[in-house]
């Protein structure tokens, strides 16, 4: 199979051929050309030394990106190219990175300690495809499976066992079945990997078409990663507005948002202290009052454990916050909602609410799907009107109210006063007419 490699890189590959060193583009661009994917980069193999390719590439601008380690990159065409000389690798003591590596003559030893035959496939202009574990055949077949022993392979690189789940899932694989037994075998070495790094697989995975599947098909997994979630793995909800469990509601209501990593995260921990809060009347129907509130908690604690970001952080846990809250389609309440966030907030709880509603049972579905449609026609209206919905948008300002004889925090109450009515649309954003509302109304 022939694949075809931009010039740039090509550029690298015969600076290296014509110098007499075996050369191949690896790894997950060989992967996504093959899948009709078009790669976001490059990684070249090679079995020229990194004091040689220093030499070689004397011409180039060059980054030392890990010459202990066997690599260079080099700058084609102002773009990057990672250049990496065969090797084998020493022992993993930390179950994440080798202890030492050795560099290799043959292609093979590279190719043989790498994680999945999908990603262990190497090609050239001048030999084309090279596939020694049948890498092509496991695409065509849809399978994530470990090259060698699955054991040895999470061993080295615990982390694998998230890949392979991430791979999973954006791919829509399945994964083989001895690879599968073999990260649960070994899932107990995730404890070595770092936060940060879980944190960026478990993202992937979220995010992938078949996010669904790999959640309830490895729900062991997914629970020893975010311990959190276990409760919810079977907690039945016998309430007219459900057909799930909380768990399979949860995976469920993922898929049905759209593929961005901070709205997925909101539908993974939405409903995740729904178990915590969960009571049962005598008529056997189940209810989970506040569960809103100890879920936007849980969800604050696993990503500032995750170490997310302070703006994932912000967004994840307002929407879990948020998304139980039934706002009535009038315009005053939209109004409200967005004068609290903004309109961004609005829309992505406008999706978060739907999504919801999708993974719940069919009763009253439509009527519920119809109350968002009209909240976001609200809201696009609102949008368009450019409607005052922050004190700095008055009409009014400090020094009016100074005029009025206010002073102190009954200035700043005064301004919330006038905007409180401007919002529920009781007053007009006039300065004249405020002022004359102000004068007459607060106290």
């Amino acid at each position: 199979m022939e694949i075809k490699i931009p010039s740039y890189v090509a550029a690298v590959i015969d600076r290296l051929i014509q110098n007499e060193y075996e050369a191949y583009i690896v790894g997950g661009c060989v992967r996504d050309s093959i899948m009709g994917i078009t790669p976001h980069d490059y990684d070249v193999c090679t079995n020229c030394t990194p004091d040689e390719m220093m030499k070689l590439f004397s011409d180039f601008h060059t980054i030392e990106t890990g010459l202990k380690h066997g690599t260079l990159t080099v700058m084609s065409e102002h773009k990057p190219v990672e250049v990496t000389t065969y090797r084998s690798d020493g022992e993993y003591t930390d179950h994440r990175r080798p202890d030492s590596v050795r560099f290799e003559t043959e292609l093979s030893e590279d190719l043989k300690r790498r994680d999945f035959t999908i990603n262990a496939m190497c090609s050239n202009p001048r030999e084309g495809l090279v596939d020694m574990f049948e890498g092509q055949k496991d695409i065509e077949a849809g399978v994530i499976r470990c090259v060698g022993v699955p054991e040895e392979r999470f061993e080295e690189d615990a982390l694998r066992i998230m890949r392979a789940l991430r791979f999973a899932s954006v791919l829509d694989f399945e994964i083989e079945e001895h690879t599968a037994a073999a990260m649960r075998s070994k899932s107990h070495l995730l404890s070595a990997i770092s936060a940060e790094r879980i944190f960026s697989e478990l993202k992937k995975l979220l995010c992938g078409k078949a996010v669904c599947r790999i959640l309830l098909d490895y729900s062991d997994l997914i629970s020893l990663i975010i311990p959190e979630i276990k409760p919810c793995i079977g907690c039945a909800q016998n309430n007219v507005h459900h057909c799930y469990d909380v768990y399979e509601h949860i995976c469920h209501s993922i898929e049905n948002i759209e593929p961005d990593e901070d709205l997925r995260l909101a539908m993974f921990f939405h409903d995740i202290a729904k178990p915590a809060k969960k009571t049962t009347d005598e008529e056997g129907c189940d209810h989970f009052k506040l569960h809103q509130l100890a879920s936007a908690d849980v969800a604050e604690a696993v990503l500032t454990r995750l170490r997310s970001s302070n703006k994932t952080l912000k967004l994840v846990c307002g929407l879990v916050l948020e998304h139980d809250n039934r706002i009535f389609p009038k315009r005053r309440a939209v109004k409200r909602f967005i004068a609290k966030y903004d309109y961004d907030m609005f829309e992505a709880w406008l999706k978060v609410r739907r999504a919801d509603t999708l993974a719940q049972s069919d009763y009253l579905r439509e009527e519920k799907l119809a109350d968002l449609d009209k909240l976001a026609e609200l809201g696009e209206e609102i949008k368009a009107q450019m409607c005052c919905l922050k004190v700095t948008d008055l009409a009014v300002n400090g020094h009016d109210m100074m005029a009025l004889g206010h002073q102190g925090a009954e200035i700043k109450a005064a301004l919330n006063f006038a905007l409180d009515a401007v919002i529920d649309e009781v007053a007009v954003n006039d300065h004249e007419a405020l002022m004359a509302y102000i004068k007459e109304n607060f106290r």
